[in-house]
């Protein structure tokens, strides 16, 4: 026998009305309002006071809630809050992730000069240029010498002196080019590493306020349970 489709009634079972914007919504996007964190709890009552404790509130409401209440802890510590602030405040209500890769995002922006002060910078402080530059020097001076009144840079070494003023005179702003980025580079990353300590620090303190919310109607339901079995015995011994 082929499975009957689902009626229009038992389709209607699975939907729920929000108590907030009246909309009509599966129940899997809708969450019981006694279920929800007494500061948020709270605050809906203050906009709702009409709500019940069993209603049903969508999961963006709960979040739009939630990014408010962010929002207000945040000016209350901080004061007025930036662009950073609230863009940490709008991830939380939209569960959206800040952390990136500023090596990677940052590599696709450079230009080729950028690029190639960072190879001259990088090259220019390693142990192959000191090397390298050591053993030209020491060939020129060699061959000066060697040569003696045939030389085309002799004692003191005139033309050696102007090449490396030169080199000097390119070197420093190359390097200085590498440095800036650098700086920009680690300026960037520790905005993300601040936005992501900083959520984090958020969502470890909404997590403490969850769990002691679910403990506290963890022992209220039992004190209920053992209140009532209580009852139970006390008819039983009448």
């Amino acid at each position: 026998m082929l499975p009957s489709r689902p009626t229009e009634t038992n389709h209607h079972r699975e939907l729920g009305r929000c108590a907030i914007s009246g909309r009509q919504l599966p129940r899997r996007d809708l969450v019981a309002l006694d279920s929800v964190r007494p500061t948020l709890f709270d605050r809906m009552r203050r906009d709702h006071p009409d709500l019940a404790t069993d209603a049903l509130v969508a999961l963006d409401e709960v979040s739009r809630y939630r990014a408010r209440y962010v929002e207000e802890l945040l000016t209350a510590e901080m004061g007025e809050l930036s662009d950073l602030e609230r863009k940490v405040a709008a991830s939380l209500a939209t569960n959206a992730m800040l952390a990136e890769n500023i090596e990677e995002t940052y590599a696709e922006k450079r230009t080729f000069g950028e690029r190639l002060s960072d190879q001259l910078a990088s090259f220019g402080g390693s142990w192959r240029f000191i090397l390298a530059f050591g053993a030209v020097l020491a060939a020129w001076i060699a061959l000066n010498v060697l040569r003696g009144p045939g030389a085309f840079d002799p004692f003191p070494f005139i033309l050696l002196n102007l090449v490396l003023s030169c080199l000097a005179a390119l070197q420093a702003p190359v390097i200085m080019m590498s440095q800036r980025r650098q700086e920009e580079k680690d300026r960037l990353r520790s905005r993300n590493d601040y936005q992501v300590n900083l959520k984090a620090e958020l969502e470890i303190r909404h997590l403490h306020e969850k769990v002691d919310h679910l403990l506290s109607r963890q022992w209220q339901r039992l004190m209920d349970i053992q209140q009532l079995q209580l009852d139970i015995l006390q008819e039983r011994r009448r």
